[in-house]
């Protein structure tokens, strides 16, 4: 596709589907849809960076929520204004929850692994099409300004828009930011892999996000450009020769200020954030800091 944050599902269009029924997208029915499933291949990107991770939802979040990423959980968060739809669709013995963009492209899914998971959809809200859409819209909560915001404003004010309006406006920002150069991205995922450091890795498309946090079991990267990493039972894929720049930003988080590689596609989007999220432990704060304190400029 020739957008930047065009589908990487395979035939991801409800139309090209054996067969799709559209369900309710909106909080919180959309998080006990996607609750009731314990065994799911959940996927969220596009071209430039994509997560893959197994296991079963936590609870989704809207933006201006509270968030964490826990471990064996998927963390899914969105911005329910920008996903007007979702529906659950099966192809041949596939089955998938899917959320759509207003172009009807897949933004997440969510592949049912267990057929105990797939009888349980009978148990899913269907709705006509275009109903629900003249209904009454779940309240987003405040986001506080990502100019003197903490992490979160700073991932939320990237959910809203892909972050090209806060990128392209980043002069205002109160706290410490500047471009690092972009192939060192590989080499601080090869550091904290022979180091057994964790990190935590957060992928955009349009109005969702996924994250993850762990170790990095392995690392490769293609002649190509793009980058793979296993992280906890998460794997990430980042096309590197498509990141037109990379910036060190630091925000307030858990631990204090906390640094955070944003790596943005050729549009001015934020794809993918590698960073520290919630609760990790000093020391691992501490090297963390310490890795990215040492990185060169662009």
């Amino acid at each position: 596709m020739a957008e930047q944050h065009g589908c990487v599902f395979d035939g991801c269009c409800p139309r090209r589907r054996d067969s799709a029924r559209l369900i309710d997208g909106r909080m919180p029915e959309l998080a006990r849809c996607l609750t009731l499933f314990q065994h799911v291949q959940a996927v969220t990107g596009g071209p430039v960076a994509r997560i893959d991770q197994a296991g079963s939802y936590a609870v989704p979040t809207l933006r201006g929520d509270a968030f964490a990423v826990r471990p064996g959980s998927i963390a899914l968060r969105v911005d329910g204004a920008g996903i007007p739809s979702a529906v659950v669709a099966r192809d041949g013995g596939a089955v998938a929850v899917r959320l759509l963009d207003p172009a009807g492209r897949t933004v997440h899914e969510g592949r049912l692994l267990s057929e105990g998971d797939r009888l349980l959809l009978g148990l899913v809200r269907t709705v006509d099409a275009g109903a629900w859409f003249t209904g009454p819209s779940a309240a987003v909560p405040e986001v506080p300004p990502w100019q003197n915001g903490d992490q979160l404003a700073q991932l939320d004010a990237v959910l809203a828009d892909g972050g090209a309006s806060r990128r392209a406006a980043f002069h205002d920002y109160r706290g410490e930011h500047r471009p690092i150069d972009v192939d060192v991205v590989a080499s601080v995922l090869d550091h904290v892999w022979s180091v057994g450091l964790p990190i935590g890795v957060a992928v955009f498309a349009p109005s969702a996000m996924q994250a993850c946090a762990g170790r990095v079991h392995v690392t490769d990267r293609t002649v190509r450009g793009r980058l793979f990493a296993a992280i906890a039972d998460s794997s990430v894929e980042i096309d590197l020769a498509a990141v037109r720049s990379c910036h060190l930003v630091r925000s307030t988080a858990t631990h204090g200020p906390t640094s955070a590689l944003e790596l943005d596609d050729g549009e001015g989007r934020c794809v993918a954030v590698v960073t520290q999220f919630g609760v990790v432990g000093e020391d691992v704060h501490a090297a963390w800091e310490d890795l990215a304190e040492s990185l060169p400029g662009a």
